[in-house]
């Protein structure tokens, strides 16, 4: 009797072959744009007055995301939320993003790009334009706690995503990487394959008397390499949204 078991083993091991932990995500359709012009050490030319960052914020934000301290152990309720980083216009408005803090260790840009409401993006494809906010909002950034831009003004059905560049500032070219990985507040369009390892930025209440925020934390490592620690405080910002 003719024994197959070699052939079986074979078979088996093709059905078992892992999937990759993440796949490169490739924005090659998409159009960068910047707001307006930037000096050498990456400061915008285009800043708005800036917003005062209370003592306490910033001590909150110490507290509820800190650094090396991995959110899912911390808080695993902003990363369990379906709620996502985007705004979502119910009425035309301007927008104005605040820098608030940094983290980390790479020189990551921020960046926003909008789609219609209705019909969130699917895939990269998806991005017609992404515009650079602040060239350089992580390691060594020029940039100061209520640092602020006007993003532009919107329309109603409008949404404005926020992607984090990963360390898309080149200081001795004094120019930026589109090609850099690209980390966005629509999970879909990272490159983890994991749905659990998929956000990178998560929103935190902040309140304080008459002050109430909604900040925006961002993790820019890969969540499935080792050498990521989950805390997302490398680049907190929020937005302001003022009806026209």
């Amino acid at each position: 009797m003719k024994k197959f078991y070699p052939v079986l083993f074979l078979l088996l091991t093709a059905c078992n072959k892992e999937q990759p932990a993440t796949k490169p995500v490739q924005f090659s359709s998409t159009v960068y744009e910047f707001l307006g012009t930037y000096d050498n050490t990456s400061k915008p030319h285009y800043l708005q007055k800036r917003d005062t960052i209370s003592t306490d914020m910033i001590n909150f934000i110490k507290i509820t995301i800190p650094e090396a301290s991995d959110l899912r152990k911390t808080h695993p309720e902003l990363l369990s939320t379906k709620a996502i980083a985007d705004i979502a216009l119910t009425q035309s408005s301007d927008i104005y993003i605040t820098f608030v803090s940094q983290g980390a260790n790479l020189a990551d840009a921020f960046a926003f790009y909008t789609y219609p409401t209705n019909s969130p993006p699917a895939s990269a494809k998806d991005i017609q334009k992404i515009t650079y906010v602040f060239p350089n909002a992580g390691h060594l950034s020029p940039l100061w706690a209520g640092d602020k831009v006007k993003i532009g003004s919107f329309n109603a059905g409008t949404s404005i995503g926020f992607v984090l560049m990963q360390d898309a500032w080149n200081d001795a070219t004094k120019t930026l990487n589109n090609a850099a990985v690209h980390f966005c507040s629509n999970d879909v369009l990272n490159p983890e394959t994991n749905p659990a390892l998929k956000k990178h930025a998560v929103l935190i209440d902040y309140s304080s008397g008459n002050n109430r925020k909604v900040l925006i934390g961002f993790e820019d490592v890969d969540r499935t390499k080792q050498e990521c620690d989950h805390d997302f405080n490398d680049v907190v910002v929020y937005a302001t949204v003022t009806a026209n």
